[in-house]
């Protein structure tokens, strides 16, 4: 599930990471791997990604971390222009995902369970 990026034209890298939950570290690997991502620069020096920037980081951070991508492949699935794809039968959510977890080693128990009485 995506958090709310708050209405704003600019976003400091603390920010950005907050949003998406990743170290700033990891922000700027990123930054060097997806030519996508080029945050503006304050007079400061300091990062200024826009809310473009934000929404690529966090398709990358889902493609990386829930779809199994590579840096690579993700750079190339990014490159390609696709959407990023969700399997139709799996909950959208994690909470969805635990109850579809849980009834299913529930089945597999009954069926153990089952196979060692008869």
């Amino acid at each position: 599930m995506r958090p709310e990026i708050p209405d704003k034209l600019y976003f400091k890298i603390g920010e950005v990471s907050k949003l998406a939950g990743l170290a700033a570290h990891v922000l700027r690997y990123w930054e060097s791997e997806f030519p996508t991502i080029r945050p503006q620069r304050a007079n400061s020096q300091q990062r200024l990604y826009r809310r473009v920037d934000v929404e690529t980081i966090l398709r990358i951070k889902e493609l990386l971390h829930e779809q199994g991508y590579t840096i690579a492949g993700a750079r190339k699935f990014l490159e390609s222009g696709q959407k990023v794809k969700t399997h139709p039968l799996l909950p959208q959510n994690e909470a969805g995902c635990l109850e579809l977890i849980k009834s299913e080693l529930r089945e597999m128990s009954s069926l153990l369970n089952d196979k060692a009485k008869g």
